[in-house]
């Protein structure tokens, strides 16, 4: 997405940080840039500017901020960077645990607010491939085991092999033109009720 068309808050209370980063974006091409001068129901404020990006400049981050950040990952997940003046490992775990893509501290300077600003975007798009991998796996796993049940119980109603058990089961996927694993569903469910 070119930088004219994103959207990216600035959450600092104190106006001579907040306008070194505005510079920096203005200046790397950024035309919708929005000021959050308060942390103070940062959550609602947000949600109302619906950021491509969050840049928080915090000189000293606290938890309540975190905390907040966290919730706000949760419903509407985006790429934050957070500017801080004081190294803390604790904090930068804490930042990170938060959803927080870049940490960085005693480096506001607005020409590397565009390189801050790539980064963040690139390790949050990366994470975001992971978190979606992992419950493609999850899914397929969740399937799989399904699957597994589903001819168990088949196996012992017919008392025949598993891979007539998994022959029936896919035919039936196929007649009715759903996933092997909706099938497999319904026969757990069907096997439950029958109890």
């Amino acid at each position: 997405m070119p930088y004219k068309d994103l959207r990216i808050v600035i959450a600092d209370p104190n106006p001579l940080r907040a306008a070194i980063l505005r510079d920096g974006l203005v200046e790397a091409g950024c035309a919708q840039i929005f000021l959050v001068d308060s942390f103070l129901d940062l959550e609602r404020r947000l949600a109302e500017i619906d950021a491509d990006i969050v840049l928080i400049d915090l000189e000293n981050p606290n938890r309540d901020v975190l905390e907040q950040m966290i919730r706000v990952s949760g419903v509407q997940s985006r790429p934050v960077a957070m500017f801080a003046d004081v190294s803390d490992a604790a904090m930068i775990n804490a930042a990170i645990d938060a959803g927080v893509s870049a940490y960085v501290v005693d480096g506001l300077k607005k020409e590397r607010v565009k390189n801050i600003v790539d980064v963040s975007i690139s390790r949050f798009n990366a994470f975001a491939r992971l978190r979606e991998e992992l419950a493609q796996a999850q899914s397929l796993l969740a399937d799989r085991k399904a699957i597994d049940q589903a001819k168990a119980l088949v196996m012992k109603a017919r008392n025949i092999a598993e891979d007539q058990a998994y022959a029936m089961m896919r035919k039936v996927a196929m007649n009715e033109g759903k996933k092997i694993a909706e099938i497999a569903r319904s026969i757990i469910t069907a096997a439950e009720l029958l109890k």
